[in-house]
């Protein structure tokens, strides 16, 4: 059976097609990225795909995206695409298709990572069971659960990223009416992100009155704010990078707490997206853990949770393959 998997992202848009018999898909057989932005639709991506590796037949086909799915259609949130899968079935000639919200597929995939592909943040309690929680912050920030029901997991969606956010100090509440302004609803979406990050160093620089470094500013044209001052901070070369990523991890570490204590997430909270893999340095300084566990009297129960960063990007991918395959 040929699986063709999609992770539609803000910023990429990853296909692969699998070959499998049933057991779950473990190596893609063909595999393409493609800048999400440059394209007008899902469909000129699938069909650019499908054309340049001559693939005909698709059984199956599972596409992860950022954004609600709802009754198999999703508007995508950081992305002008409208797509169904009853639009892509019929131009494409697909046996079976479905949408995923991103973070579902990535629920999905938690089951074909391997021992190499996660690095422990917390070990929590021993033989820790019960509903798990994933969260991933990068172009967006994604939550989804997996609800346990004594026989195996079963991942639901959610779209917790787009709830309020909530200050915790007057610089937060500052950096709060600094965003009101720019956007109305200011969610969790709009600080723990890559975007985040941006908004984050903006407000500081202000609040500071401090200008950005030349060295600095050539990195930021070069690269992106985000990873200029992630990079920065982690080299520990300027303060007020390193201010913008210490309030990113505290917060990143309080909603990902928040989120775990909403489903009881007593069998681990696994971190996704592409910003945790590549501050692992700050992460491992310990303020996020901090910020997880200040949860007062429901300490002790954060405490016993396992918190995990995954590190294999591909795990939406896999995870919407592995939905496929399992399907009757």
């Amino acid at each position: 059976m040929q699986i063709l998997a999609g992770d539609i992202g803000g910023t990429n848009t990853r296909l692969a097609l699998f070959d499998t018999t049933g057991a779950r898909p473990e190596q893609a057989i063909i595999e393409a990225s493609y800048p999400s932005p440059a394209h007008p639709t899902i469909e000129s991506i699938l069909k650019q795909f499908l054309d340049q590796h001559n693939l005909k037949q698709i059984e199956r086909a599972c596409f992860g995206l950022a954004g609600p799915v709802i009754d198999q259609v999703c508007e995508t949130t950081n992305l002008p695409w409208l797509v169904s899968a009853q639009s892509v079935k019929q131009q494409f000639g697909f046996d079976q298709v479905w949408l995923l919200n991103d973070l579902e597929a990535n629920a999905w995939g938690i089951d074909t990572l391997h021992e190499s592909d996660i690095y422990s943040l917390n070990a929590g309690a021993m033989n820790a069971s019960g509903n798990r929680s994933i969260i991933s912050a990068g172009t967006g920030l994604g939550e989804a659960g997996l609800y346990w029901d004594g026989n195996q997991y079963q991942p639901f969606p959610s779209e917790g990223g787009h709830a309020d956010f909530s200050a915790n100090s007057s610089l937060e509440y500052a950096l709060y009416e600094s965003l009101a302004e720019q956007y109305g609803h200011v969610s969790w979406e709009r600080l723990v992100s890559g975007p985040g990050i941006e908004s984050i160093y903006a407000f500081l620089r202000q609040y500071r009155s401090a200008t950005t470094p030349d060295w600095l500013q050539q990195q930021i044209n070069q690269i992106g704010v985000a990873p200029a001052v992630s990079r920065a901070a982690i080299d520990k070369t300027d303060p007020i990078a390193a201010e913008t990523m210490a309030l990113f991890i505290e917060l990143y570490g309080r909603e990902a707490s928040n989120h775990a204590l909403k489903i009881m997430a007593t069998g681990g909270v696994y971190l996704g997206g592409g910003i945790a893999p590549q501050i692992m340095p700050l992460l491992n300084e310990g303020q996020f853990m901090q910020a997880f566990l200040a949860k007062g009297r429901m300490q002790h129960i954060v405490t016993a949770m396992p918190v995990r960063v995954i590190l294999n990007d591909k795990t939406a991918l896999m995870g919407a393959a592995n939905f496929a395959a399992l399907q009757d």
